[in-house]
């Protein structure tokens, strides 16, 4: 089980970050939804980014905000320490990928959904 926390939550079904979290619920990973909406995500509350919440061993950080948005949350999202980070299709970001890369953190380009479907996740 791979604690995986999801940034750029939204309570919309139609929503990538509702289906990751869907998945990653369905293969057994437990999931943090982070976000500015308020809301739940499958019977778990949005925690608000902007009190960046303190989470402890966090594996993945799953990114579903763009680059420009991803800015003001660099410091946050270093400071959950994850083993990787996954930037989803549109989320690239070469800055923030040096900066955890610095730190010893996995990046992957590449999209939640399809890594857990095909099993390497």
């Amino acid at each position: 089980m791979k604690k995986t926390v999801i940034i750029g939550s939204n309570p919309k079904t139609n929503n990538y970050a509702f289906m990751a979290a869907e998945r990653l619920k369905n293969y057994g990973h437990e999931f943090i939804p982070i976000g500015i909406s308020e809301g739940q995500v499958l019977g778990k509350s949005i925690l608000n980014i902007r009190d960046e919440p303190k989470i402890d061993e966090v594996d993945t950080v799953t990114l579903y905000i763009n680059p420009q948005r991803q800015i003001e949350w660099y410091s946050y999202i270093l400071s959950l320490k994850p083993k990787r980070i996954i930037f989803n299709p549109g989320t690239e970001n070469q800055e923030l990928k040096k900066l955890a890369e610095a730190q010893g953190i996995i990046c992957e380009e590449a999209c939640t959904l399809v890594m857990l479907s095909v099993g390497n996740f």
